[in-house]
């Protein structure tokens, strides 16, 4: 990188990773967050035994990794943390006397924590929480006696957690999955008003999008052996949405004209039904006087949603089918040397070791602050998210150990304790969605309160801040190095690769869907599609990391975005053509001609090069496919500027 370039780059990383987004604060969130990692201290201080009310308090970071998912789905993963938190809290208090093995240990668990979180696209803090709580008892007093001990006060404490995080269920058991359909219809309300518009594509990209947020949330949320009448709703006009999308895109994507505007009113009206269902008196669907017969069938698809809202759920006959990938193809999909994800996780887990083995060698104070701060750092999905971590972390930490050191100086007990860790973790719940260098600020203090409390020893303000300072500049400083020198172009370099593999994955996916496969086969179910699927996530979150790398090759990115919609859109169309039982069969010459199209492309972006002109042949019912096909060409063939 130039002089020039670095000059440019840094005052634009430094300003970034300061600024303040207007997300809504979380206030219930945060508050819930708060007495989780509270109210087990203080049922500790009650019982007469503040240092296990302490130990126990570790298990309320499991309420950190509640968002707003389908019940279903957070229980399933609530207590997935809540085990994998009492193991680590038991290997941690068992390998304390070995420095060596405690490093490897971190590291294995930050590779982990990374990989599965990364696979199975789970939103969270990652590894950040595990190595931490793996951390902080390897901090303790050793006593390796005491790790069944330890463990049980974590897994009490999180399942406290897991009940505070369920609660909602009583109260509105389908809020998430009413959220993202009503989302899904809010924003076909707007792809209707957008076309013969210039933001049409725009519009596309999102709902298409939300239509793959919604499948995913509901898929998620399903049980086959408790279906409820609200969850069958749910399902139904989700598959309304499917089909007014595929109605709009096959036969307007190109119109001149708006289309009526009553259209994207009556959208509007259903979504706004659906959030408000309680108490509210369903108004008729608007539609003009007169109409074409295409904007005709939009209205009847409209109308169907709307009987699925209001009429009794037994009048409305469909099975309900998810085809969900299999947690062993997924985690064998993410396990390839082209995943991002499994890349990430290797580096992480190398370079926490690395971090590990450098602060038990020279024998730092707490030394486990050191990797603890390099996993921190390396949290970003990014090199540029890394950088705004490491200078988020850094600016937080001054004034959090200043804030921490003051607190400490007043040797807090009991209740004092209780409380300042409720209000730091309502707090950092709070801000955390703003920007998490203000996080950082009450953070730190709330983990160094709760680690210098289960320690032994007199504290001087002095040492215990130069001591934090030292560790957590170390930690960061060898997270970034390690990320820059290793990462720096690990994403970029490897995109045509995996665009190749993306592309002939989606060639064999169409040939089996337009093919005699034989009596009783599912497409949902083959092998093609996951391999489509799992290929194209791995090349978004490639692309995605790309895009932070230093220097960003605007260029290349500039080319590979249309394409990226391209590829997304078609999948869509080819998962759509595949809950369809009355496909049409193609000749060998259109199914050979249509994997010699794909072969040239997926050979010339392997490649980085042009590829050749070549005839896209009809597929009938399906011009969707057809036409997407030929605009994946054109982009393709684009020149680079």
């Amino acid at each position: 990188m130039s002089n020039k370039q670095s000059n440019r780059v840094a005052p634009s990383i430094i300003k970034q990773a300061l600024q303040v987004n207007n997300k809504p604060f979380p206030w219930l969130k945060a508050f819930s967050a708060g007495v989780a990692a509270a109210l087990p201290v203080m049922i500790g201080l009650a019982l007469g035994h503040l240092q296990y009310g302490l130990i126990a308090g570790l298990g309320g970071f499991t309420y950190l990794y509640v968002f707003n998912t389908p019940y279903a789905q957070r229980a399933k993963k609530i207590i997935s943390v809540v085990l994998a938190l009492t193991i680590v809290t038991y290997l941690g208090t068992i390998t304390a006397p070995y420095p060596l093995a405690t490093a490897i240990l971190m590291g294995i668990i930050g590779a982990v924590a990374v990989f599965v979180f990364g696979a199975l696209k789970i939103a969270g803090p990652s590894a950040i929480f595990f190595v931490l709580v793996f951390a902080m008892t390897t901090g303790m007093p050793i006593n390796p006696d005491e790790a069944f001990l330890r463990a049980g006060l974590v897994f009490l404490s999180g399942m406290l957690s897991f009940m505070i995080a369920m609660i909602g269920w009583f109260f509105n058991p389908h809020g998430p999955e009413t959220g993202v359909v009503t989302r899904v219809y809010l924003q076909l309300a707007e792809l209707l008003d957008s076309v013969g518009t210039d933001k049409f594509i725009e519009a596309k990209h999102k709902v298409m999008a939300v239509l793959n947020e919604s499948e995913e949330t509901l898929s998620a949320s399903y049980i086959p052996w408790r279906t409820t009448d609200m969850f069958k709703r749910l399902y139904l006009l989700n598959t309304h949405a499917n089909e007014l999308f595929i109605m709009v895109v096959k036969n307007f994507s190109n119109a001149d004209t708006p289309l009526p505007k009553e259209l994207g009113q009556s959208v509007r009206m259903l979504a706004n039904s659906l959030n408000k269902r309680k108490n509210q008196d369903f108004k008729p669907i608007l539609q003009p006087e007169k109409m074409e017969s295409q904007v005709s069938r939009l209205f009847t698809t409209i109308y169907n949603a709307d009987a699925v809202l209001n009429e009794p759920i037994s009048n409305v006959k469909k099975s309900i089918q998810f085809d969900s990938p299999s947690l062993k193809t997924i985690f064998m999909g993410a396990f390839d040397k082209n995943s991002i994800v499994f890349i990430s996780s290797v580096r992480i887990g190398v370079i926490t070791v690395i971090a590990a083995i450098i602060a038990y060698q020279f024998e730092f104070a707490r030394s486990y602050w050191v990797p603890l701060s390099c996993v921190a750092v390396m949290s970003g999905a990014s090199i540029v998210a890394t950088f705004h971590r490491a200078i988020q972390r850094f600016l937080g930490t001054i004034i959090g150990i200043v804030i921490a050191g003051f607190i400490l100086s007043f040797d807090p007990t009991g209740f004092v304790i209780a409380f300042f860790i409720l209000i730091l973790t309502f707090i950092t719940e709070l801000f955390i969605v703003k920007n998490y260098g203000l996080a950082a600020l009450f953070f730190t203090p709330n983990a160094l309160l709760m680690a210098e409390s289960t320690s032994q020893g007199a504290f001087s303000f002095s040492y215990f801040a130069q001591a934090r300072f030292i560790d957590i500049v170390i930690g960061s400083a060898i997270g970034l190095l390690g990320v820059y020198l290793v990462g720096r172009k690990s994403a970029s370099s490897r995109i045509p690769h995996l665009l190749g593999k993306t592309l002939r994955s989606q060639a064999q996916f169409l040939v089996v869907l337009f093919s005699d496969q034989g009596e009783g086969f599912n497409a949902r179910q083959s092998s093609e599609r996951i391999k489509m699927r799992t290929n194209l996530t791995n090349l978004e979150t490639l692309y995605t990391t790309a895009s932070g790398e230093i220097p960003a090759n605007r260029e290349a990115l500039d080319y590979y975005w249309p394409v990226l919609f391209s590829l997304r859109q078609l999948g869509y169309l080819l998962e759509n053509c595949s809950k369809e039982n009355n496909r049409p069969i193609l000749s060998d010459e259109k199914l050979a001609q249509l994997l010699f199209t794909f072969e040239s492309m997926a050979n010339a972006a392997t490649r980085s090069v042009l590829p050749k002109q070549t005839a896209v042949p009809e597929i009938e019912g399906y011009p969707s496919i057809q036409k997407e096909i030929q605009f994946l060409q054109k982009e393709l063939r684009k020149p680079r500027r």
